[in-house]
C-alpha cells in the first residue's frame, strides 16, 4: 500500500484584493503549526472566498505534491514554498496528479478522504503567481493536484502519515480528467460510478460529457 507524508498544513494567511467579480481572494495559504482540525469543508479556520467556484464538500481540501512543485521550481526559477498554489496540504512521497479518481486516503490515523477531481487553474492563479499565461502553461504542464472531499473528520498536523486505503480499477488519474479524456477513459469512469465504485462529479462530470461528446462528433480529445 502505497504511504506518504504531510509535509505541510496550510490556511489562509490574509485576504487579498483581487480583479475578479468577488474583489478578493483567500488563495494566499500559508503553514500553520500543530493539529488542526478538518470538517466536511475543510480545515477550520480557513476560507474561499469565491464560494460559487472555490470550496464545497467536493474541493474541502486542495492537495499538491512537493515533487510536483519542484518541478514548478526549476522551471520558474524559484522557489514554491508551501501553500504558494493556495494548497491546504503539501505532501510527499505520494503521486497526487497521478491519483485516481475515487482514490481513498487515510490522513494522520483518523482523517480519510476521497479524492474528487483535478485543479483547473483560473484568472485568480493566474493574478496570485503574475506569470504570463499561467493558467495554460499549469494546465498544459499535467500537475495538477487534487481536490479532496472529506470523509471522515479528525485532526491532521504536519508530519503525519497519509495511507492510500483504497484505488479504484478504472485506471483515470486526475491529470487524465486535467489534460483531457479520451473515449476508452470517460467509459471507465462511467462504468466505475455504475458498479459503485466511485461517484463523479464537478470537473469530472464535464470531462466524461466532452469526451463523450467529441467521440460522437468524430473529434480528438482536448483539454478542458
Amino acid at each position: 500500500m502505497t504511504h506518504g507524508t504531510l509535509l505541510a498544513v496550510c490556511r489562509v494567511h490574509a485576504l487579498k484584493p483581487d480583479a475578479s467579480k468577488v474583489g478578493i481572494t483567500a488563495i494566499d495559504k500559508r503553514p500553520v503549526a500543530g493539529p488542526v482540525a478538518v470538517h466536511e469543508l475543510g480545515l477550520r479556520g480557513d476560507v474561499q472566498a469565491d464560494r460559487k467556484n472555490h470550496g464545497g464538500e467536493l474541493k474541502a481540501l486542495y492537495a499538491y505534491a512537493a515533487e510536483d512543485a519542484a518541478q514548478w521550481a526549476v522551471e520558474l526559477g524559484r522557489d514554491i514554498p508551501a501553500g504558494l498554489f493556495g494548497e491546504n496540504l503539501r505532501t510527499e512521497g505520494l503521486p497526487v496528479s497521478g491519483a485516481l479518481v475515487g482514490e481513498r486516503w487515510r490522513i494522520g490515523g483518523a482523517v480519510t478522504v476521497t479524492v474528487t477531481m483535478p485543479r483547473i487553474p483560473c484568472a485568480t492563479f493566474g493574478r496570485h503567481m503574475d506569470q504570463p499565461q499561467w493558467a495554460k502553461r499549469f494546465l498544459a504542464r499535467g500537475l495538477p493536484g487534487a481536490y479532496l472531499k472529506v470523509d471522515a473528520a479528525g485532526a491532521i498536523a504536519a508530519g503525519g502519515c497519509i495511507e492510500v486505503l483504497y484505488r479504484p480499477t478504472h485506471g483515470v488519474t486526475v491529470a487524465d480528467v486535467s489534460g483531457g479524456l479520451d473515449l476508452e477513459q470517460a467509459r471507465a469512469l462511467l462504468q466505475s460510478e455504475n458498479d459503485g465504485e466511485i461517484t463523479l462529479g464537478g470537473n469530472v462530470v464535464r470531462a466524461v460529457r466532452r469526451a463523450l461528446k467529441r467521440a460522437k462528433a468524430g473529434a480528438p480529445a482536448t483539454a478542458p
